[in-house]
């Protein structure tokens, strides 16, 4: 397995992980970022006339971020004269960094991910009936025989549980 079959394979794997992702993005740019965007904006508007910056800040955070709907509209209407997009943005590449790591934690380690272990899936081009039968003889697996008729050790170890109920 090459690197881009990994990378589709993931791809296909967390491809619902990432829409929620780029959904969370979007809440939390209109729920949080859109407020701090305003609050910065009154913060250094009240800095300008010699006010403190984080009290008229917390003020300006607390009151529009109960209300998130009309802070998105006044960010993206210019009325926060560009403060909104220099919040954004840093936030932005942060959400997208997480995002990247957490895709490389999910790529595959091994060619084998996913595929159950002991299982004949690895096998290729009935390469197991060199040793196994595909007909008769102790079973192990569907389609797969221990031949009871070959020459040598034909002792079989189970390991696992025995189901009944």
């Amino acid at each position: 397995m090459g690197f881009g079959d990994k990378i589709k394979t993931t791809i296909s794997k967390i491809k619902g992980r990432l829409i929620g992702a780029l959904i969370l993005w979007l809440g939390l740019v209109i729920v949080f970022v859109a407020p701090m965007g305003i609050a910065v904006y009154d913060g250094s508007v009240a800095a300008k006339e010699g006010k403190e910056f984080s009290e008229s800040f917390f003020a300006s955070i607390g009151t529009n971020i109960v209300k998130p709907g009309s802070s998105i509209v006044t960010c993206i209407s210019g009325g926060t004269h560009g403060k909104f997009f220099q919040v954004l943005w840093p936030f932005t590449l942060i959400y997208f960094f997480a995002i990247i790591v957490g895709f490389i934690k999910a790529i595959p380690k091994h060619s084998y991910e996913g595929i159950e272990n002991g299982s004949s899936d690895w096998c290729v081009n009935g390469e197991q009936y060199s040793v196994l039968s595909n007909k008769k003889g102790i079973i192990l697996a569907e389609k797969n025989y221990l031949p009871v008729d070959k020459r040598g050790n034909v002792n079989v170890l189970v390991v696992g549980r025995f189901w009944c109920w």
